[in-house]
């Protein structure tokens, strides 16, 4: 009898005769269909005449051996040969062609009849009483399993395979994915219902593995294809190794599977940005009424699916997930960088950001507090030096913030490993968490420029606020250390002082917050010893560098949290009456002192400062010297800023001025970094006194102030002239010396004001505005606003109107600059926020190439400066430099009023005035001087 006369006769049996010949036909059956498997089409009829007709009569012990182990492999052979020819013949299918197209759509609908065989058997064994074990059907689940996943890649690349004839056959093509989806479906609820005894062989665990890992591969092509197919295979792949878990925990690939879960959770955020950015830019609402918002909610639930399927496996897995610790963080980051207040997120509407943020960010952070105890987690976290993209560098900060404020409830051994650091040269470096979240502020320059806000703890049953990441991150790191034990205080104080004396200020802000907060938390003894420790620190730092601005900025604000007693030790430990003190002493405020101690210093500070410059005098006003000097006088101008008008210290802050004023060389300040320092203190002091200030000493100081602007005049003095000039404004000039004052005054105004460097520049709009509001020489206003653009900048300063944007181009190349120099670009608008955004993106960069060269540099410029030169200039006589400083005062006045002459015409009296100089100066010339 012919195969094909067998099939029919046999497709006509009624299921009791099948039954009764089940012996003789079935192996004549099964060995046609191995024989006749590359013919497509009979053996497909085969296999649904063995499935549907025969294969009910046969026990569950019976499927594997007398057919499946026979049938399926011969089956997913076939199936691969028909999805080969179709790729081989699909360049000659065409509406014209209908031997071809009847071929493809033949071949699509025996792969049809193949899947929907397999499905027949599926839903038998589903009905049947009895449980099959996994041995008994091994070789189901594994064919059926390859057959899926050629057939959903097929589906998914069918517009590549078929071009532009996917018309012939797409009817065909839904169908046979409708009939995988139903097959898959079948098959996984079928696997459910196995139950795998304490005893189950190792080849059975091997079936389980093989059955999840075959899955996974699946979930990788119909990521794209079908919500809930994609979420149900999950489901299945996580529930399977949960509950299998003792057993498969060894065999399992959860590099492979967490790795999957978390791309497919970072597509469907990414999906989810996408609809709602675009939601956003068409001004759709978003309502339900809305398709888009319909699709958005969709792919939040796939979201939040994703981030509760991951913290679930692992929860069930952490031990087996070291080597994915650094994907978590990464995800973490990516995740996060999508949504406000991330600067480098889509634009959403605050709905469509809400919603993301409930379903995302509140399901990852149970992840966070699972992988505290990885060890690998904290080293991918806390690494010393982390290449992070500016996109995710504030993810990365907000989450060691988190990290921080869920170490509180962690146990020792957790504490210690996010606290102390690497502690061993063969460990993986890493930072302690006080380190990296200190390091990892310092790089948000743009969120806090911007600033970004974050929200803020409810208190008191106030509503809920937002704060600046500044104050976020101090909230955290300070709840953290009032509950720190004792063994983790050397960790958090050497990272601090590390914060502290790099160069990012902002940065040196928040941890002198931090460092106030624990001086006021502790204990006195506690203050005390940091108080002492920071002074010894600023007696080791180099001048003019920002550590010792940044140390300064600290101990004068924990000297008001000391004890009156503690505050008595500290000034007899470091007194002010020993000179190598007095640096410590200029940054100390006097009111933050008790009245004892208040009074003490100042009348030490007074004294030794009238000891030092009387003997630096009486010695010649030595160079070399100078330096001692700046210390004494940068002490005494703490004690002139907080002093009253006509105390007895103002009084003898003056007579040294009137000593030192006279032995300023303006041509030394571009010479000697010391001079240029002495003036600019020379100036704040007189700033300070200004009301009890002599005469001369006003006019001396402008004179000096005129001729240092006919060269570059260092920016230091610069501002402290600005001071000076500012303070001015409270006197009303003696009418004997405003001939020579206010000239000088519209001058320096005049030329302050055409800055271009913009800290100057601003600088000198805040000083003239508080010399015009109090002046009472209201000439001086009109005389320095020499052209129509500064007056029209004065103007809006005051009327407080943005009128120029600051473009950021170039870092100052000067040895004495610590400043950015910025270019001034006039604009007719005022910035968006968007380009303005952009504009700080931009100038990123450029920040940290400066405060990099600050840190690099500073130290070594500093040193060098102070450095002596190998070989001294002939030191001139006194008597020679009473004539030098007698001629460069008249020669540099006489510059500064041909400058002013230039501007404008000078009065009448001015010519006269002249004539009799000249007169004087002939006179002087054509004496003969006496002979030395």
């Amino acid at each position: 009898m012919s195969q094909m006369v067998l099939l029919e006769e046999v497709s006509l049996w009624s299921e009791e005769t099948c039954g009764q010949e089940l012996r003789s036909v079935l192996p004549k059956l099964l060995i046609s269909f191995q024989r006749t498997a590359h013919l497509f089409v009979l053996p497909a009829g085969i296999l649904k005449v063995i499935t549907e007709m025969f294969l009910p009569h046969l026990t569950v012990s019976q499927l594997e051996e007398e057919c499946f182990s026979m049938v399926l492999p011969k089956a997913v052979k076939m199936f691969n040969s028909l999805m080969d020819d179709i790729a081989k013949q699909i360049g000659g299918f065409s509406t014209q062609n209908s031997e071809l197209r009847m071929f493809l759509r033949n071949t699509l609908q025996t792969m049809i009849n193949v899947l929907e065989a397999l499905s027949g058997v599926v839903r038998h064994l589903c009905a049947s009483e009895e449980v099959p074990s996994l041995n008994a059907i091994r070789s189901l689940p594994s064919c059926i399993l390859t057959l899926l996943k050629d057939t959903f890649q097929h589906c998914k690349e069918s517009e590549s395979i078929y071009s532009g004839r996917l018309s012939l056959a797409v009817d065909l093509l839904q169908a046979l994915f409708k009939e995988a989806y139903s097959l898959q479906k079948g098959l996984m609820e079928l696997l459910d219902k196995i139950n795998f005894e304490s005893n189950i062989s190792e080849e059975e665990v091997s079936d389980i593995v093989a059955v999840i890992h075959s899955l996974l591969e699946i979930c990788s092509v119909i990521s794209n294809l079908d919500i809930a197919l994609h979420a149900n295979t999950w489901k299945f792949i996580i529930k399977q190794s949960v509950k299998y878990q003792a057993l498969l925990e060894g065999q399992l690939r959860h590099g492979d599977i967490v790795s999957l879960l978390c791309d497919d959770l970072l597509a469907s955020v990414h999906t989810c940005c996408e609809l709602a950015e675009q939601m956003q830019h068409s001004g759709l609402q978003d309502t339900v009424q809305n398709p888009e918002y319909k699709l958005f909610q969709k792919t939040a639930k796939m979201c939040r699916f994703f981030a509760n399927t991951l913290v679930h496996f692992v929860k069930e897995f952490r031990d087996f997930l070291e080597k994915s610790c650094s994907r978590f963080h990464h995800l973490y980051l990516q995740i996060f960088s999508k949504f406000p207040p991330s600067l480098w997120g889509p634009p959403v509407s605050t709905t469509v950001c809400n919603e993301m943020r409930s379903v995302v960010l509140v399901a990852m952070d149970p992840l966070i507090t699972q992988l505290l105890p990885c060890r690998a987690f904290a080293e991918a976290a806390l690494l010393p030096k982390p290449h992070l993209t500016p996109d995710v560098l504030l993810p990365h900060c907000l989450l060691l913030a988190n990290i921080v404020s869920k170490l509180r409830s962690q146990p020792d051994e957790v504490l210690l490993l996010w606290c102390e650091g690497s502690q061993f040269p063969e460990e993986t470096p890493r930072l302690s968490v006080f380190q990296a979240l200190l390091q990892s502020f310092r790089g948000c320059t743009v969120e806090r420029t911007v600033p970004v806000f974050l929200p803020g703890l409810m208190m008191n049953g106030q509503a809920q606020g937002q704060v600046t990441l500044h104050r976020h991150v101090c909230i955290q790191l300070c709840a953290c250390v009032a509950t720190l034990p004792a063994p983790v205080f050397p960790q958090l104080e050497h990272a601090l002082l590390e914060a502290l004396l790099q160069p990012d200020t902002q940065t040196a802000v928040l941890t002198a917050d931090i460092w106030c907060f624990l001086a006021r938390y502790g204990t006195a003894e506690l203050c005390l010893h940091h108080v002492t420790l920071v002074a010894h620190l600023i007696k080791l730092c180099p001048l003019e560098s920002y550590h010792l601005s940044h140390l300064g900025m600290l101990v004068r604000r924990m000297m008001f949290f000391m004890t009156p007693q503690h505050q008595m030790e500290f000034v007899e430990k470091f007194s002010p009456r020993e000179t190598e003190n007095l640096l410590v002493w200029c940054h100390i405020l006097p009111r933050a002192l008790s009245e004892d101690a208040r009074q003490q210093v100042k009348q030490d500070i007074v004294s030794v400062a009238c000891c030092m410059v009387t003997s630096w005098l009486e010695k010649g006003c030595r160079l070399g010297e100078l330096e001692k000097v700046n210390t004494v006088l940068s002490s005494l101008l703490v004690v002139a800023r907080e002093e009253a008008s006509g105390s007895e210290h103002v009084s003898s802050v003056v007579k040294l001025l009137t000593q030192l004023w006279p032995r300023v060389c303006a041509q030394q300040v571009e010479v000697h970094p010391t001079v240029r320092r002495t003036l600019a203190l020379l100036l704040s002091i007189s700033a300070a006194v200004v009301q009890t200030l002599t005469s001369k000493d006003i006019c001396q100081a402008l004179a000096c102030l005129s001729s240092l602007l006919l060269t570059k005049c260092p920016d230091d003095v610069m501002l402290a002239g600005l001071d000076f000039l500012a303070s001015l404004g409270q006197l009303s000039i003696p009418p004997e010396i405003q001939s020579e004052v206010l000239p000088r005054l519209c001058s320096l105004f005049s030329a302050f004001l055409s800055e271009t460097t913009w800290l100057l520049h601003q600088y000198a709009l805040e000083a003239f505005s508080l010399f015009a509001e109090a002046t009472n020489h209201e000439e001086v206003i009109s005389h320095s606003l020499t052209s129509e653009e500064i007056k029209n900048e004065v103007v809006n300063f005051l009327s407080k109107v943005t009128f120029t944007l600051l473009k950021l181009c170039f870092m100052s190349s000067r040895k004495d600059s610590y400043f950015l120099v910025f270019s001034f670009e006039t604009l007719d608008v005022q910035e968006t926020e968007q380009v303005r955004l952009e504009r700080l993106k931009a100038e990123r960069l450029i920040y940290e190439k400066h405060t990099k060269r600050r840190e690099t540099c500073t130290e070594e410029t500093s040193t060098a400066e102070l450095q002596p030169c190998s070989k001294r200039a002939r030191q001139q006589s006194s008597r020679e430099q009473e004539f030098e400083k007698i001629l460069q005062a008249t020669e540099n006045s006489l510059k500064a009023l041909q400058a002013l002459s230039e501007q404008k015409p000078p009065p009448p009296w001015v010519t006269a005035r002249l004539q009799a100089l000249h007169t004087l100066i002939t006179t002087m010339t054509t004496v003969r001087l006496p002979s030395t």
